[in-house]
């Protein structure tokens, strides 16, 4: 199966299967990160039972949710929340109503005319609104942390994103230590078939940031983590890192993660 796919990326889901993995903090990051390249930007929270999305940029009690849009209350445009750098659409957290998250696609095809990209943050359990998420989105990142209960969620959700057949773009590997406990960057490729295109370490900066209910890439945007959500946002915008060479008088090659990046790009790219 091809990964890469040459089609339209327009929506991008940003799916796990296993909670607290810090899948919400990267679709914030990986926003702002875009945004910071110059795109028009929109994050979605669909994970409709248990959203945070809103939560993570001080959207507390919005008027008019995703659910109120699924369940054709109101219109797709009236829930969009204008923040300084992106939009964002929250979900409600006490909505009680039945409502079929597989309608998102058509809710939100009409976004597609004016976002440059827009970003799902799915739920992280095996359910509809998953599926949801899988079928709304051109393309997919799975976020998964180095560890074995992790790891096997990670391949239930690359199994169920083949049997849709939704391209993944990626793996992005959060909350990093560097410790010969966790499972390696190689085995995490080898198990999954699927190349890591961020590495991103733990660091207490991003439960900072959201404690100031702001992205971590605005925050601090030296540190770390926020320089390879960047790096990951110029791939995922069709520009070359400045790292990726290859010095002949040190003989250092670029990391994998940097090889996967600059991959996807001059496939998707050209």
């Amino acid at each position: 199966m091809r990964f890469f796919d040459e089609g339209e990326m327009k929506v991008l889901g940003i799916i796990s299967l296993k909670g607290g993995v810090g899948k919400t903090s990267t679709v914030v990051a990986l926003g702002h990160a875009l945004a910071n390249k110059g795109k028009k930007v929109l994050l979605i929270d669909a994970n409709f039972s248990a959203p945070n999305l809103g939560t993570h940029l001080n959207i507390i009690n919005p008027e008019v949710t995703l659910h109120d849009v699924i369940t054709s209350k109101n219109k797709i445009g009236d829930s969009i929340c204008q923040l300084e750098n992106f939009d964002v659409i929250p979900s409600s957290v006490f909505f009680k109503e039945n409502f079929n998250p597989l309608r998102l696609k058509d809710k939100i095809k009409p976004l597609k005319e004016i976002y440059d990209i827009i970003i799902i943050d799915s739920s992280p359990s095996l359910n509809d609104e998953t599926l949801g998420c899988m079928m709304a989105s051109d393309n997919l990142i799975v976020v998964t942390t180095p560890d074995y209960s992790t790891l096997s969620m990670t391949l239930k959700a690359i199994k169920l994103a083949k049997q849709r057949r939704t391209p993944i773009i990626g793996l992005i590997l959060n909350k990093v230590y560097n410790k010969n406990f966790e499972i390696s960057q190689k085995e995490i490729e080898q198990y999954s078939e699927i190349p890591i295109m961020a590495v991103i370490p733990h660091d207490t900066n991003i439960l900072k940031a959201q404690s100031k209910f702001i992205p971590s890439t605005l925050f601090k945007p030296k540190s770390s983590a926020s320089k390879e959500y960047s790096r990951l946002a110029a791939t995922l915008t069709g520009k070359r890192e400045d790292r990726f060479k290859w010095n002949p008088l040190t003989n250092l090659m670029p990391k994998k993660v940097a090889i996967n990046r600059e991959v996807y790009r001059a496939s998707y790219y050209g």
